[in-house]
């Protein structure tokens, strides 16, 4: 069978869109993994980022971190913390955290440190403290590359989160695992087909948030 004939296979199975294993619900279970990854890497990244970006300070301390943290095999860490802990959404938190936190982090600094400091000077010498600066100034201008950051962490999240099928839990990586172990290729390319289009759509949310908050002067630019 073709890849499409897979596909047509999985998609037109009445049985997969009902009940605990059917697509909306594995759908949600992993839009919820992606988001509750995410929402924790950002509150890390966007922080640590902004600060040491608008100080100048801790830049090489920042970089080695972030290098270290993405040579982290992602389903090592998995194995590891599932030894550890055992079953449970924090044993597949803390490898999507590792893996989304870089990306933030580093890009969230480089943006605002490459901001043309012609403007930040002159809000300096309006008297702006160094509050308003950031979020009046730097940030605005720095918007476009930190959402990026975002945007890269989020897709990388939304395509691993199938490794928390790995350890029993549920998601769209269930369809992966699962296919595999019953060699029903139909439901591990319909599983990985859901993957791909949420990614997309992500790319999609990130591209209509950008249109929404940086201004057209800045994109231009």
């Amino acid at each position: 069978m073709s890849l499409f004939h897979f596909i047509d296979a999985f998609f037109s199975d009445g049985a997969h869109w009902h009940g605990y294993d059917g697509i909306p619900h594995r759908v949600l279970e992993h839009l919820q993994y992606t988001f509750t990854a995410f929402g924790i890497a950002a509150a890390i990244g966007l922080p640590v980022g902004l600060l040491t970006g608008h100080t100048g300070r801790g830049g090489n301390a920042l970089a080695v971190v972030a290098s270290a943290a993405r040579a982290l095999p992602t389903l090592g860490l998995l194995v590891l913390m599932f030894l550890w802990r055992g079953i449970g959404e924090t044993t597949a938190m803390v490898p999507l955290v590792a893996l989304a936190v870089p990306p933030v982090l580093v890009t969230t600094y480089e943006a605002l440190r490459s901001v043309d400091p012609s403007p930040v000077d002159a809000a300096r010498g309006m008297g702006m403290g160094p509050a308003a600066v950031l979020f009046r100034v730097e940030l605005p201008m720095a918007l476009p590359v930190v959402l990026g950051g975002l945007r890269s962490a989020m897709v990388q999240v939304v395509a691993t989160t199938s490794i928390a099928a790995y350890i029993s839990l549920g998601g769209l990586g269930r369809y992966l695992f699962d296919g595999l172990a019953q060699h029903d290729y139909a439901v591990v390319v319909g599983g990985a087909t859901l993957i791909a289009a949420l990614a997309v759509v992500m790319l999609g949310v990130f591209w209509v948030v950008e249109r929404s908050l940086v201004s057209a002067g800045v994109r231009r630019r």
